[in-house]
């Protein structure tokens, strides 16, 4: 089912000395059911904004998100584990009863060995490849990822990128991925969006081939 994101205005009140800030104004685009759209810009433009009134987390804007799958995948650019749970016990409170177990999951993200290591003893890489293998496996309808290969060597990269990509062509959930990097978006979209200005909105909207060959 296609989903539908409107919108018309979000807008962060005064605060402090600083007066209000409108981030958006008419930003609406369509996702596919299964399609892969990278979403790209400049520091500052909303991207992780835009991601979390997708998700839902953020519901105090002035549109609507239509048709969101209630099964999400959301890794946030900081990995946002539990403290108190080791990086097994992390992925556990998402498997319940699914084929695939915690230690597999950390296999597959290349942390056999660090299942009983909690978040503080992590490397911020590490911790984020732990997050990667929560949202995962999940199996979400709708997977939303924010710079997921950010504090990752290039080796260590390139083997997330072909995991990811591994379950988006196996599980084909609606995908939105923000990135800085057009090798990041090529490997895995079809479709990349460009946000700008401000408010910002969509400055372009094409699928990838013809978006790499712009830039």
């Amino acid at each position: 089912m296609t989903m539908r994101i409107t919108i018309k205005r979000k807008v962060y009140p005064a605060q402090g000395g600083a007066p209000a800030w409108t981030l958006f104004e008419n930003l609406c685009f369509e996702l596919a059911d299964g399609e892969v759209c990278a979403i790209v810009g400049p520091s500052g433009v909303g991207k992780s904004s835009l991601l979390q009134i997708v998700s839902g987390l953020d519901q105090d804007f002035d549109g609507s998100v239509t048709s969101r799958p209630q099964a999400v995948g959301y890794l946030f650019q900081s990995p946002r584990l539990l403290p108190w749970r080791t990086a097994r016990q992390n992925l556990e409170l998402v498997l319940r009863e699914q084929q695939e177990g915690a230690a597999e999951w950390l296999a597959q993200v290349g942390l056999s060995g660090s299942e009983d290591v909690y978040p503080q003893r992590l490397s911020l890489g590490m911790a984020r490849r732990v997050a990667l293998a929560r949202s995962l496996a999940v199996r979400p309808k709708l997977l939303l990822l924010d710079e997921p290969f950010a504090s990752l060597d290039e080796e260590t990269s390139t083997i997330m990128q072909a995991l990811v990509a591994s379950h988006v062509k196996k599980l084909r959930p609606t995908t939105l991925l923000v990135t800085h990097h057009w090798h990041e978006a090529a490997a895995l979209a079809h479709r990349v969006i460009t946000l700008g200005g401000s408010p910002a909105g969509i400055v372009d909207d094409r699928p990838i081939r013809q978006a790499r060959a712009a830039e």
